[in-house]
Protein backbone atom coordinates (compact mmCIF):
# COMPACT_ATOMS: atom_id res chain seq x y z
CA UNK A 1 0.00 0.00 0.00
CA UNK A 2 1.14 3.51 -0.80
CA UNK A 3 -0.16 6.85 0.41
CA UNK A 4 1.34 8.82 -2.48
CA UNK A 5 2.52 6.26 -5.07
CA UNK A 6 3.50 8.91 -7.63
CA UNK A 7 6.00 10.28 -5.09
CA UNK A 8 7.05 7.18 -3.15
CA UNK A 9 7.87 5.29 -6.38
CA UNK A 10 9.41 8.21 -8.27
CA UNK A 11 12.25 7.51 -10.70
CA UNK A 12 15.60 8.34 -9.12
CA UNK A 13 16.54 10.89 -11.76
CA UNK A 14 13.26 12.76 -11.28
CA UNK A 15 13.63 12.61 -7.49
CA UNK A 16 17.13 14.10 -7.58
CA UNK A 17 15.98 16.93 -9.84
CA UNK A 18 13.13 17.68 -7.42
CA UNK A 19 15.55 17.60 -4.48
CA UNK A 20 17.90 20.05 -6.18
CA UNK A 21 15.10 22.49 -7.00
CA UNK A 22 13.77 22.33 -3.45
CA UNK A 23 17.27 22.70 -1.97
CA UNK A 24 17.87 25.84 -4.05
CA UNK A 25 14.54 27.26 -2.87
CA UNK A 26 15.34 26.46 0.77
CA UNK A 27 18.80 28.07 0.57
CA UNK A 28 17.30 31.25 -0.85
CA UNK A 29 14.70 31.22 1.90
CA UNK A 30 17.19 30.98 4.75
CA UNK A 31 19.65 33.43 3.20
CA UNK A 32 16.94 36.04 2.79
CA UNK A 33 15.01 35.51 6.03
CA UNK A 34 17.25 33.92 8.69
CA UNK A 35 20.11 36.16 9.94
CA UNK A 36 21.97 33.17 11.42
CA UNK A 37 22.32 31.47 8.04
CA UNK A 38 22.92 34.72 6.18
CA UNK A 39 25.90 35.41 8.45
CA UNK A 40 27.19 31.82 8.12
CA UNK A 41 26.98 31.90 4.34
CA UNK A 42 28.73 35.28 4.22
CA UNK A 43 31.57 34.03 6.44
CA UNK A 44 32.11 31.03 4.15
CA UNK A 45 31.63 33.13 0.99
CA UNK A 46 28.75 30.91 -0.11
CA UNK A 47 26.64 32.16 -2.99
CA UNK A 48 23.40 30.17 -3.06
CA UNK A 49 22.94 30.89 -6.77
CA UNK A 50 26.03 28.76 -7.45
CA UNK A 51 24.39 25.53 -6.24
CA UNK A 52 23.91 23.46 -9.39
CA UNK A 53 24.28 19.93 -7.96
CA UNK A 54 23.29 17.95 -4.87
CA UNK A 55 27.02 17.32 -4.35
CA UNK A 56 27.33 21.02 -3.48
CA UNK A 57 25.52 20.24 -0.22
CA UNK A 58 28.88 19.40 1.38
CA UNK A 59 29.96 23.04 1.01
CA UNK A 60 27.28 24.15 3.46
CA UNK A 61 27.90 24.57 7.20
CA UNK A 62 26.42 22.21 9.77
CA UNK A 63 23.70 23.26 12.19
CA UNK A 64 23.83 21.85 15.74
CA UNK A 65 21.43 21.89 18.67
CA UNK A 66 23.40 24.65 20.40
CA UNK A 67 22.65 26.91 17.43
CA UNK A 68 18.95 26.44 18.14
CA UNK A 69 19.46 27.24 21.82
CA UNK A 70 21.56 30.30 21.00
CA UNK A 71 18.70 31.62 18.86
CA UNK A 72 15.96 30.79 21.38
CA UNK A 73 13.08 31.13 20.90
CA UNK A 74 12.35 32.48 17.40
CA UNK A 75 15.74 33.43 15.94
CA UNK A 76 15.78 30.68 13.28
CA UNK A 77 12.22 31.20 12.05
CA UNK A 78 12.07 32.08 8.34
CA UNK A 79 8.57 33.58 8.26
CA UNK A 80 6.85 36.39 10.20
CA UNK A 81 5.16 35.42 13.45
CA UNK A 82 1.72 35.96 11.92
CA UNK A 83 2.34 32.99 9.60
CA UNK A 84 3.18 30.61 12.46
CA UNK A 85 0.14 28.50 13.37
CA UNK A 86 1.80 25.92 15.65
CA UNK A 87 4.76 25.94 18.05
CA UNK A 88 6.41 22.86 19.55
CA UNK A 89 9.58 22.52 21.62
CA UNK A 90 11.80 20.07 23.41
CA UNK A 91 11.61 19.68 27.19
CA UNK A 92 14.74 21.77 27.76
CA UNK A 93 15.91 19.43 30.55
CA UNK A 94 19.57 19.83 29.55
CA UNK A 95 19.46 23.56 28.79
CA UNK A 96 17.22 25.97 26.94
CA UNK A 97 14.44 24.28 25.00
CA UNK A 98 14.68 24.05 21.23
CA UNK A 99 11.64 25.77 19.72
CA UNK A 100 10.20 24.90 16.30
CA UNK A 101 7.38 26.53 14.35
CA UNK A 102 5.02 25.48 11.58
CA UNK A 103 3.07 27.34 8.91
CA UNK A 104 -0.29 26.05 7.76
CA UNK A 105 1.42 24.45 4.76
CA UNK A 106 4.02 22.85 7.05
CA UNK A 107 1.22 21.18 9.00
CA UNK A 108 -0.36 19.92 5.79
CA UNK A 109 2.94 18.40 4.66
CA UNK A 110 3.53 16.95 8.13
CA UNK A 111 0.13 15.26 8.15
CA UNK A 112 0.74 13.78 4.69
CA UNK A 113 4.18 12.47 5.65
CA UNK A 114 2.86 10.78 8.79
CA UNK A 115 -0.03 9.33 6.77
CA UNK A 116 2.64 7.99 4.40
CA UNK A 117 4.42 6.25 7.31
CA UNK A 118 1.18 4.81 8.67
CA UNK A 119 0.15 3.50 5.26
CA UNK A 120 3.59 1.95 4.75
CA UNK A 121 3.18 0.06 8.03
CA UNK A 122 -0.12 -1.38 6.80
CA UNK A 123 -2.54 0.99 8.55
CA UNK A 124 -5.69 2.03 6.65
CA UNK A 125 -8.68 4.29 7.19
CA UNK A 126 -10.50 1.29 8.66
CA UNK A 127 -8.09 1.11 11.63
CA UNK A 128 -8.60 2.36 15.18
CA UNK A 129 -5.33 3.96 16.32
CA UNK A 130 -4.54 4.37 20.01
CA UNK A 131 -1.90 7.06 20.53
CA UNK A 132 -0.08 6.52 23.82
CA UNK A 133 2.48 9.25 23.25
CA UNK A 134 2.33 12.33 25.45
CA UNK A 135 0.43 15.27 23.99
CA UNK A 136 1.78 18.78 24.42
CA UNK A 137 4.98 20.43 23.23
CA UNK A 138 6.44 17.00 22.34
CA UNK A 139 5.89 16.48 18.59
CA UNK A 140 5.12 12.75 18.76
CA UNK A 141 1.54 12.84 20.00
CA UNK A 142 0.16 15.56 17.74
CA UNK A 143 2.32 14.46 14.79
CA UNK A 144 0.88 10.94 14.74
CA UNK A 145 -2.58 12.22 15.62
CA UNK A 146 -2.96 14.55 12.65
CA UNK A 147 -1.34 12.05 10.29
CA UNK A 148 -3.80 9.38 11.37
CA UNK A 149 -6.73 11.75 10.87
CA UNK A 150 -5.36 12.69 7.45
CA UNK A 151 -5.35 8.99 6.62
CA UNK A 152 -8.97 8.77 7.72
CA UNK A 153 -8.44 6.34 10.57
CA UNK A 154 -10.27 6.56 13.90
CA UNK A 155 -7.97 8.14 16.49
CA UNK A 156 -8.01 7.54 20.26
CA UNK A 157 -5.90 10.37 21.81
CA UNK A 158 -5.40 8.62 25.14
CA UNK A 159 -1.89 10.10 25.67
CA UNK A 160 0.79 8.44 27.81
CA UNK A 161 0.46 6.65 31.12
CA UNK A 162 -2.23 4.85 33.12
CA UNK A 163 -1.49 1.42 31.69
CA UNK A 164 -4.58 -0.18 33.17
CA UNK A 165 -6.73 2.40 31.39
CA UNK A 166 -4.79 1.83 28.15
CA UNK A 167 -5.69 -1.85 28.23
CA UNK A 168 -9.34 -1.18 29.05
CA UNK A 169 -9.56 1.19 26.07
CA UNK A 170 -7.94 -1.43 23.83
CA UNK A 171 -10.58 -3.92 24.87
CA UNK A 172 -13.61 -1.62 24.76
CA UNK A 173 -12.76 0.44 21.67
CA UNK A 174 -11.32 -2.47 19.64
CA UNK A 175 -7.96 -0.77 19.07
CA UNK A 176 -6.15 -2.18 16.02
CA UNK A 177 -2.97 -0.04 15.98
CA UNK A 178 -0.86 1.13 18.92
CA UNK A 179 1.47 4.14 18.87
CA UNK A 180 4.00 4.56 21.71
CA UNK A 181 7.64 3.97 22.62
CA UNK A 182 8.83 0.36 22.28
CA UNK A 183 9.73 0.20 25.97
CA UNK A 184 6.19 1.25 26.91
CA UNK A 185 4.80 -1.43 24.59
CA UNK A 186 6.63 -4.00 26.71
CA UNK A 187 5.18 -2.48 29.87
CA UNK A 188 1.71 -2.88 28.38
CA UNK A 189 2.58 -6.47 27.40
CA UNK A 190 3.64 -7.26 30.98
CA UNK A 191 0.46 -5.68 32.31
CA UNK A 192 -1.64 -7.82 29.97
CA UNK A 193 0.07 -10.91 31.32
CA UNK A 194 -0.48 -9.82 34.94
CA UNK A 195 -4.18 -9.30 34.28
CA UNK A 196 -4.47 -12.66 32.59
CA UNK A 197 -5.48 -11.11 29.28
CA UNK A 198 -4.54 -12.99 26.15
CA UNK A 199 -3.34 -10.41 23.55
CA UNK A 200 -4.94 -12.58 20.88
CA UNK A 201 -8.33 -11.67 22.37
CA UNK A 202 -7.65 -8.01 21.53
CA UNK A 203 -8.08 -6.47 18.08
CA UNK A 204 -4.48 -5.22 17.99
CA UNK A 205 -2.57 -6.13 14.84
CA UNK A 206 0.14 -3.49 14.33
CA UNK A 207 2.35 -1.23 16.42
CA UNK A 208 4.17 1.93 15.35
CA UNK A 209 7.02 2.57 17.74
CA UNK A 210 9.65 5.26 17.94
CA UNK A 211 11.22 8.05 20.04
CA UNK A 212 13.99 5.81 21.42
CA UNK A 213 16.54 3.33 20.04
CA UNK A 214 15.44 -0.32 20.11
CA UNK A 215 16.86 -3.57 18.85
CA UNK A 216 15.62 -6.29 16.52
CA UNK A 217 15.46 -8.59 19.53
CA UNK A 218 13.16 -6.11 21.26
CA UNK A 219 10.93 -6.08 18.18
CA UNK A 220 10.72 -9.89 18.33
CA UNK A 221 9.84 -9.71 22.04
CA UNK A 222 7.01 -7.24 21.38
CA UNK A 223 5.70 -9.28 18.44
CA UNK A 224 5.68 -12.46 20.52
CA UNK A 225 4.15 -10.96 23.66
CA UNK A 226 1.50 -8.83 21.95
CA UNK A 227 0.80 -10.84 18.82
CA UNK A 228 1.32 -7.86 16.52
CA UNK A 229 3.66 -6.62 13.81
CA UNK A 230 5.93 -4.00 15.39
CA UNK A 231 7.21 -1.34 12.99
CA UNK A 232 9.77 1.39 13.47
CA UNK A 233 9.43 5.04 12.49
CA UNK A 234 11.74 8.01 12.85
CA UNK A 235 11.52 11.73 13.28
CA UNK A 236 12.87 14.55 15.39
CA UNK A 237 11.28 17.81 16.39
CA UNK A 238 14.12 19.96 15.05
CA UNK A 239 13.30 19.00 11.46
CA UNK A 240 9.56 18.30 11.80
CA UNK A 241 8.69 15.48 14.18
CA UNK A 242 7.56 11.95 13.24
CA UNK A 243 7.27 11.30 9.52
CA UNK A 244 10.88 11.67 8.39
CA UNK A 245 11.16 7.92 7.76
CA UNK A 246 9.25 4.74 8.47
CA UNK A 247 9.24 1.01 7.83
CA UNK A 248 6.97 -0.64 5.31
CA UNK A 249 5.42 -4.04 6.00
CA UNK A 250 8.71 -5.70 4.96
CA UNK A 251 10.29 -4.34 8.18
CA UNK A 252 13.72 -4.21 6.57
CA UNK A 253 14.73 -0.58 6.99
CA UNK A 254 13.02 2.80 7.18
CA UNK A 255 12.05 4.50 3.93
CA UNK A 256 13.23 8.12 4.02
CA UNK A 257 10.85 10.73 2.64
CA UNK A 258 13.56 11.99 0.31
CA UNK A 259 11.26 14.40 -1.48
CA UNK A 260 11.14 16.41 1.76
CA UNK A 261 14.49 15.65 3.39
CA UNK A 262 18.09 15.27 2.23
CA UNK A 263 19.97 12.83 4.43
CA UNK A 264 23.71 12.31 4.80
CA UNK A 265 25.68 9.94 7.01
CA UNK A 266 28.98 11.33 8.27
CA UNK A 267 31.88 10.32 10.49
CA UNK A 268 31.16 12.31 13.70
CA UNK A 269 34.90 12.90 14.22
CA UNK A 270 36.10 13.84 10.73
CA UNK A 271 32.71 15.19 9.56
CA UNK A 272 33.33 13.53 6.20
CA UNK A 273 30.81 11.19 4.52
CA UNK A 274 31.22 7.54 5.46
CA UNK A 275 31.43 4.90 2.69
CA UNK A 276 28.03 3.66 1.47
CA UNK A 277 26.42 1.27 3.95
CA UNK A 278 28.70 2.14 6.88
CA UNK A 279 27.47 3.44 10.23
CA UNK A 280 27.77 7.13 11.02
CA UNK A 281 25.90 10.18 12.28
CA UNK A 282 22.73 11.17 10.46
CA UNK A 283 22.60 14.72 9.06
CA UNK A 284 19.30 16.16 7.78
CA UNK A 285 18.51 19.10 5.50
CA UNK A 286 14.84 20.04 5.14
CA UNK A 287 13.59 20.71 1.62
CA UNK A 288 10.01 21.92 2.15
CA UNK A 289 9.83 23.43 5.65
CA UNK A 290 8.66 27.04 5.46
CA UNK A 291 8.67 28.23 9.06
CA UNK A 292 11.74 26.45 10.39
CA UNK A 293 14.10 25.21 7.66
CA UNK A 294 17.20 23.33 8.80
CA UNK A 295 20.48 23.14 6.88
CA UNK A 296 22.67 20.08 7.52
CA UNK A 297 21.35 19.49 11.03
CA UNK A 298 23.53 17.08 13.01
CA UNK A 299 21.03 14.78 14.68
CA UNK A 300 23.60 12.83 16.78
CA UNK A 301 21.66 9.69 15.77
CA UNK A 302 23.72 6.75 14.50
CA UNK A 303 22.52 4.74 11.50
CA UNK A 304 23.52 3.61 8.03
CA UNK A 305 21.88 4.00 4.64
CA UNK A 306 20.64 0.88 2.82
CA UNK A 307 21.14 1.32 -0.94
CA UNK A 308 19.51 -1.95 -2.07
CA UNK A 309 15.94 -1.68 -3.44
CA UNK A 310 13.05 -2.79 -1.24
CA UNK A 311 10.61 -5.48 -2.46
CA UNK A 312 7.72 -3.12 -1.62
CA UNK A 313 8.50 -1.06 -4.73
CA UNK A 314 9.28 2.26 -3.03
CA UNK A 315 12.29 3.97 -4.56
CA UNK A 316 13.24 6.09 -1.55
CA UNK A 317 16.54 5.16 0.10
CA UNK A 318 16.16 3.27 3.37
CA UNK A 319 18.03 3.73 6.62
CA UNK A 320 18.69 1.18 9.34
CA UNK A 321 16.88 1.73 12.61
CA UNK A 322 18.71 4.12 14.95
CA UNK A 323 21.50 2.23 16.72
CA UNK A 324 22.16 4.82 19.40
CA UNK A 325 23.34 8.38 19.66
CA UNK A 326 26.77 9.91 19.63
CA UNK A 327 25.85 11.83 22.78
CA UNK A 328 24.42 8.67 24.43
CA UNK A 329 27.70 6.98 23.76
CA UNK A 330 29.47 5.94 26.94
CA UNK A 331 33.25 6.06 26.98
CA UNK A 332 34.29 3.46 29.51
CA UNK A 333 37.97 2.68 30.00
CA UNK A 334 38.56 4.25 26.60
CA UNK A 335 35.98 2.02 24.89
CA UNK A 336 32.85 3.35 23.16
CA UNK A 337 29.78 1.58 24.53
CA UNK A 338 26.13 2.03 23.55
CA UNK A 339 23.28 0.83 25.79
CA UNK A 340 21.62 -0.87 22.82
CA UNK A 341 24.62 -3.23 22.59
CA UNK A 342 23.88 -4.42 26.12
CA UNK A 343 20.17 -4.75 25.32
CA UNK A 344 20.99 -6.92 22.31
CA UNK A 345 22.98 -9.36 24.45
CA UNK A 346 20.36 -9.57 27.21
CA UNK A 347 17.57 -10.35 24.77
CA UNK A 348 19.55 -13.35 23.56
CA UNK A 349 19.80 -14.87 27.06
CA UNK A 350 16.95 -17.06 28.19
CA UNK A 351 15.59 -16.21 31.62
CA UNK A 352 16.26 -12.46 31.53
CA UNK A 353 13.38 -10.01 31.46
CA UNK A 354 13.31 -7.13 28.95
CA UNK A 355 14.26 -4.56 31.60
CA UNK A 356 17.76 -3.53 32.62
CA UNK A 357 19.74 -0.59 33.95
CA UNK A 358 23.38 0.41 33.56
CA UNK A 359 25.12 2.08 36.51
CA UNK A 360 28.53 3.68 35.94
CA UNK A 361 30.76 4.75 38.82
CA UNK A 362 34.35 5.90 39.15
CA UNK A 363 36.21 4.09 41.92
CA UNK A 364 39.88 4.92 42.58
CA UNK A 365 40.05 6.65 39.19
CA UNK A 366 38.77 3.54 37.41
CA UNK A 367 35.40 3.21 35.70
CA UNK A 368 33.16 0.49 37.08
CA UNK A 369 30.05 -0.62 35.20
CA UNK A 370 27.27 -2.61 36.82
CA UNK A 371 24.39 -3.94 34.74
CA UNK A 372 21.23 -4.63 36.74
CA UNK A 373 19.27 -7.35 34.98
CA UNK A 374 15.73 -8.42 35.81
CA UNK A 375 15.37 -12.19 35.68
CA UNK A 376 12.43 -14.52 35.91
CA UNK A 377 11.13 -14.94 39.42
CA UNK A 378 11.75 -18.69 39.44
CA UNK A 379 15.51 -18.15 39.29
CA UNK A 380 15.50 -16.71 42.81
CA UNK A 381 14.07 -19.94 44.17
CA UNK A 382 16.84 -21.99 42.58
CA UNK A 383 20.19 -22.74 44.13
CA UNK A 384 22.76 -19.96 44.42
CA UNK A 385 24.89 -22.00 42.05
CA UNK A 386 22.33 -21.44 39.28
CA UNK A 387 22.36 -17.70 39.89
CA UNK A 388 26.17 -17.59 39.78
CA UNK A 389 26.18 -19.49 36.52
CA UNK A 390 23.70 -17.02 35.04
CA UNK A 391 25.81 -14.04 36.16
CA UNK A 392 28.98 -15.59 34.73
CA UNK A 393 27.22 -16.33 31.44
CA UNK A 394 25.91 -12.76 31.08
CA UNK A 395 29.29 -11.27 32.01
CA UNK A 396 31.08 -13.39 29.41
CA UNK A 397 28.60 -12.46 26.67
CA UNK A 398 28.77 -8.75 27.52
CA UNK A 399 32.57 -8.80 27.65
CA UNK A 400 32.68 -10.37 24.20
CA UNK A 401 30.22 -7.82 22.77
CA UNK A 402 31.61 -4.68 24.44
CA UNK A 403 35.31 -5.42 24.64
CA UNK A 404 35.43 -4.58 28.36
CA UNK A 405 34.49 -6.38 31.55
CA UNK A 406 31.36 -5.34 33.46
CA UNK A 407 29.72 -6.38 36.70
CA UNK A 408 26.30 -8.00 36.56
CA UNK A 409 23.71 -8.07 39.31
CA UNK A 410 20.49 -10.06 39.02
CA UNK A 411 17.35 -8.44 40.41
CA UNK A 412 13.82 -9.72 40.71
CA UNK A 413 11.14 -8.85 38.18
CA UNK A 414 9.55 -5.40 38.57
CA UNK A 415 12.46 -4.22 40.74
CA UNK A 416 13.66 -1.60 38.27
CA UNK A 417 11.69 1.59 37.81
CA UNK A 418 9.28 1.55 34.90
CA UNK A 419 8.81 4.52 32.58
CA UNK A 420 5.73 5.34 30.51
CA UNK A 421 7.85 7.40 28.14
CA UNK A 422 11.48 6.97 27.20
CA UNK A 423 13.18 4.50 29.52
CA UNK A 424 16.09 5.72 31.64
CA UNK A 425 18.60 2.99 30.92
CA UNK A 426 21.79 4.65 32.16
CA UNK A 427 22.72 6.17 35.52
CA UNK A 428 26.18 7.72 35.21
CA UNK A 429 27.49 8.63 38.67
CA UNK A 430 30.93 9.66 37.46
CA UNK A 431 32.02 13.26 37.88
CA UNK A 432 33.58 13.69 34.45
Amino acid sequence: MYWEPEKECMARKDLEQLQLERLQSTLNRVENHVPFYRKKFAELKINCDDFKSLDDLRRLPFTVKQDLRDNYPYGLFAVPQREIVRIHSSSGTTGLATVVGYTRNDLKNWSDLVARVLTGAGVTKDDVIQIAFGYGLFTGGFGLHYGAERLGASVIPISAGNTKRQIQIMQDFKTTALVCTPSYALIIADALMEQGIDPRDLSLRVGLFGAEPWSEAMRHEINEKMGIRATDNYGLSEVMGPGVAGECEQCNGLHISEDHFLLEVIDPDTLEPVPPGEVGELVVTTLTKEAFPMIRYRTRDLTRLIPEPCPCGRTFTRMQRIMGRTDDMLIIKGVNVFPIQIEKVLFEIEGTAPHYQIIIERVNHNDRVTVLVEVNESLFFDQMKMQRQMVDHIKAKLSSELGIGVNVKLVEEKTLERSEGKSKRVIDKRKL
